[in-house]
């Protein structure tokens, strides 16, 4: 069944005595590489030969119980731990994104809904930075647009795992990618707004896009396909906040991708923030582009901000939160809201993985 493991072992060894080899580390982008695919390959070299042991201590045991029977409990036990060594294997052996260590920028953008909708999106934002803070994630403003009751109109940030030695994100890709790419859609809210006087529930929307964090590597931006105009930054309502020309939009004319930022308060911060959003979008095209089930996936995140194109539900007054992709449900909405969203995305993320491992069997 695991007969594919063997050719593995042969590049996890290899790769061993690449990276023991201080020539290998003149070259960083090398050795990067060597170093990702080998803590990739480590932990299911080290799951098959847990299960290869498990097997050969069944048999031992075997051998010991035909003679004396109170090895027959042994055996039992033995036989027990190979279901969950067997299943930890097949998972680690489920086909990768290749993008599940990658860092992330996260948008939120308000829609139906009006002023509730931005003041939603504003509880998105503390939800997901609350879980960054409990994941141990570092998180970064990268630019935002705040709505006159305090939410916001749209606003992103970036969010980054904190790097083992190695240069990856976990044992199994556990990078930021691996799980806040779940979050991608449209999330409706129930509840009573606080600028409704008769205590009416209204159902608004607000739109999350999660995109791979592009490295210089990945995405070749051409300075001459940019066209870069330059401006004074403003607030709600208009009000003027820079009295010079520092906010900056980016269009990327071969694409027509336009990105615009002005949070920061110099004209150099501001554009390199923006190239930061750019590299990212161009990545995520590159890999529509390439592979058409990421194609889908990308674009069924958010297609328009409307309320009937939801992928969860927030509901205030039953306390209840609602994934309708995967059937989770949930009446700890409070707490969900506060960070503790991991149960949530688990649902979404073990539902991933049986598909993909019915896919590889099939």
């Amino acid at each position: 069944m695991f007969e594919a493991v063997e050719e593995l072992i042969g590049e996890h060894a290899d790769l061993e005595k690449q990276l023991a080899d201080p020539a290998v580390h003149a070259d960083q982008a090398r050795a990067r590489r060597l170093n990702k695919r080998y803590a990739e390959l480590t932990p299911i070299i080290g799951a098959y030969r847990a299960w290869r042991q498990n097997d050969d201590d069944i048999g031992t045991a075997r051998e010991l119980a035909a003679d004396d029977s109170d090895f027959a409990a042994e055996v039992k036990e033995l036989e027990a731990a190979r279901e969950g060594l067997t299943e930890r294997l097949r998972l680690l052996l489920v086909p990768r994104d290749p993008g599940d260590e990658k860092d992330v920028i996260l948008e939120i953008k308000a829609g139906e809904g009006g002023d509730e909708s931005a003041l939603f999106a504003g509880d998105l934002l503390r939800m997901y930075l609350r879980y960054a803070e409990r994941t141990g994630w570092k998180t970064e403003m990268i630019q935002s647009n705040e709505s006159d009751l305090g939410g916001y109109k749209d606003v992103q940030i970036a969010v980054k795992a904190r790097r083992s030695p190695a240069g990856g994100a976990g044992e199994t890709g556990q990078g930021v990618w691996a799980r806040m790419k779940f979050e991608g859609g449209v999330h409706r809210v129930q509840r009573v707004p606080a600028t409704e006087s008769q205590g009416r529930i209204h159902t608004s929307a607000a739109g999350v896009l999660v995109l791979p964090e592009a490295e210089d590597v990945d995405v070749e931006v051409n300075a001459n396909d940019l066209r870069i105009d330059v401006y004074r930054s403003s607030g709600p309502g208009g009000q003027s906040v820079n009295t010079t020309d520092s906010a900056v939009r980016i269009t990327h004319e071969p694409t027509g991708i336009v990105v615009s930022c002005q949070n920061e308060k110099s004209q150099l911060q501001n554009k390199e923030q923006a190239l930061r959003i750019l590299r990212a979008r161009l990545l995520a095209a590159a890999q529509e582009e390439a592979d058409k089930e990421a194609s889908n996936a990308r674009r069924s995140q958010v297609r328009t901000v409307d309320r009937s194109e939801r992928i969860r539900t927030y509901n205030f007054p039953e306390n209840r939160i609602s994934d309708h992709r995967v059937g989770f449900k949930a009446y700890n909405l409070d707490q969900v809201l506060d960070g503790d969203l991991d149960p949530v995305i688990q649902a979404c993320v073990d539902a991933d993985s049986a598909a993909k491992l019915a896919d590889s069997q099939s």
